[in-house]
């Protein structure tokens, strides 16, 4: 009777179907204090994260306000460089059109 293939796989979803719950409730004891520990794991993994990112968040803000205080000193550097540059073109220039006079 088994050796046919629809008898022995009905037979076998029935025996499953039957026996999880009976396999659940005796199990549920033991079972739902090791989800409680894997939750408590994950919980306390995730509020590290948390922790970790908020970290690497403050030393990227760090890293980026050091960075645009050094362009801010150099673009006042490089202006300040380019305005005697300019200061000089400016009376050489005046000095040219006195001359035309």
């Amino acid at each position: 009777m088994l050796k046919n293939p629809k008898v022995r796989n009905t037979a076998i979803g029935i025996g499953v179907a039957v026996l999880v719950p009976i396999a659940i409730i005796k199990l549920a004891p033991y079972v739902r204090p090791l989800a409680r520990s894997a939750i408590k794991g994950g919980l306390i993994a995730i509020e590290k994260g948390r922790e970790v990112l908020a970290e690497l968040g403050e030393s990227m803000d760090d890293l980026v306000a050091e960075v645009r205080e050094d362009l801010r000193v150099e673009r006042e550097h490089a202006a300040g460089e380019a305005e005697p540059a300019r200061s000089g073109l400016i009376a050489e220039h005046q000095r040219d059109l006195g001359d035309r006079s």
